[in-house]
């Protein structure tokens, strides 16, 4: 007999179980379809199939709980799972490719037991496109029209005299006593504005005030030096500084030959500033503009000098330097508002004020948007606070609830 149940259990084996295991297998999905993502920037395709003949979802009992997400990249055979998606959806939206690349998507259903369907996929490779307007940036366009708004009706106050307040910065007020201490100790002053072009905002922002400095050093008679690491920076230099003489009536005051070109290298440019430091032992020294390693290399030279020192910029790494060696700094922008401070002109106070409301707004737009984030969980989502926070989500900033 022990023959024969071998030859019984062979059988099972061979006839029995693949017919057993092809009717718990699912059937597969059908009609699968990969079309690009609307108003994106090339970042999005969305995969839409068939559900399983086995999927009923009016039914109680389906033998397909899941459908499985396969990813191909660029033609490469070896697919990739991007999501699993419970019974009864339909639709997947992958928002994490890349516009160079083609993909294939490939579903599968998978059952209670945890078989599965065969392949499901699509005739040709998707390719994303970027597209003209990125939906999911829209806010970002509302925002930026807020503030340009602003801007522009705050400029239009401030030329009709509307008084704008503008905060006292420490450090300019500061330059008084700056240039009156150089010319009661008889010795000059330094003013570096950076080591970048004039195309860089800070740099503009440093010949703003050296503009200030120079009208004070003509009214005090006191001599300042400017040594540039960029010609056009000189230049610039020397055009702000001739019209701070020309406005303080002591034009025959400026020495251009005191505004000059050092050099393009960074560290050689330091070595002859701080040279010159070394030997004249300013009164008073002026760092305004955009710096990197230099930075703590000028300050600590001014500081053994016993200069009274003056600095700014927005490069965040080199501001603690700053802070450090030097009696005052403008700590980021503070030195873009450095001019509509000093100038008092309506088109930069303006400017400044609408800059300020379009801060609030964002201000309001994150405390709100936290707030709302928070009772949603705490409420949850078939709360009102919940409706409004997922249409927010999925309807203005297009994304999924918690994405």
């Amino acid at each position: 007999m022990n023959w024969l149940r071998r030859w019984a259990l062979l059988a099972l084996l061979i006839f029995g179980l693949p017919i057993v295991s092809l009717a718990d297998v699912p059937r597969p999905p059908a009609e699968v379809m990969v079309t690009d993502h609307p108003n994106d920037a090339g970042t999005g395709l969305d995969v839409r199939w068939s559900l399983s003949p086995d999927d009923s979802p009016a039914a109680n009992s389906s033998k397909v709980i899941a459908y499985q997400i396969y990813r191909e990249v660029n033609g490469n055979r070896d697919a990739e799972p991007v999501a699993r998606l419970n019974a009864g959806n339909t639709e997947y939206n992958d928002s994490d490719c890349q516009p160079a690349a083609t993909y294939r998507y490939l579903v599968q259903a998978v059952a209670a037991d945890g078989s599965l369907s065969e392949l499901a996929t699509h005739a040709e490779p998707m390719l994303p496109v970027t597209q003209w307007f990125d939906r999911s940036r829209g806010w970002v366009a509302v925002i930026v029209l807020f503030v340009c708004t602003a801007v522009i009706i705050c400029t239009e106050l401030a030329k009709r005299g509307w008084t704008t307040y503008v905060r006292p910065i420490a450090g300019l007020t500061a330059i008084d006593e700056a240039v009156g201490r150089a010319t009661e100790m008889g010795r000059p002053m330094l003013f570096v504005p950076g080591i970048m072009d004039i195309d860089e905002i800070e740099t503009v922002a440093g010949l703003t005030v050296l503009a200030h400095v120079g009208e004070k050093a003509a009214v005090y008679d006191t001599p300042i030096e400017v040594p540039t690491a960029r010609s056009l920076v000189m230049t610039a230099a020397r055009e702000a500084l001739v019209g701070a003489y020309l406005t303080a009536g002591r034009t025959e005051g400026f020495d251009e030959d005191r505004v000059y070109y050092v050099t393009e290298e960074q560290f050689g440019y330091v070595a002859a500033v701080c040279g010159w430091m070394s030997r004249e032992k300013p009164a008073a020294c002026f760092y305004l503009g955009k710096f990197f390693a230099e930075s703590l290399v000028l300050a600590e030279t001014g500081n053994a000098c016993g200069a009274i020192q003056l600095a700014g910029t927005a490069e965040s790494a080199q501001l603690p330097f700053f802070v450090a060696a030097c009696d005052y700094t403008l700590i980021g922008e503070e030195l873009f508002a450095a001019s509509a401070y000093l100038s008092g002109e309506p088109q930069q106070l303006g400017t400044l004020k609408g800059q300020d409301v379009g801060k609030v707004f964002v201000a309001v737009l994150l405390i709100g948007g936290s707030l709302l984030a928070t009772g949603a969980m705490l409420w949850g989502p078939e709360s009102s606070i919940g409706q409004v926070h997922e249409y927010l989500m999925v309807h203005v900033l297009n994304k999924g609830v918690g994405g």
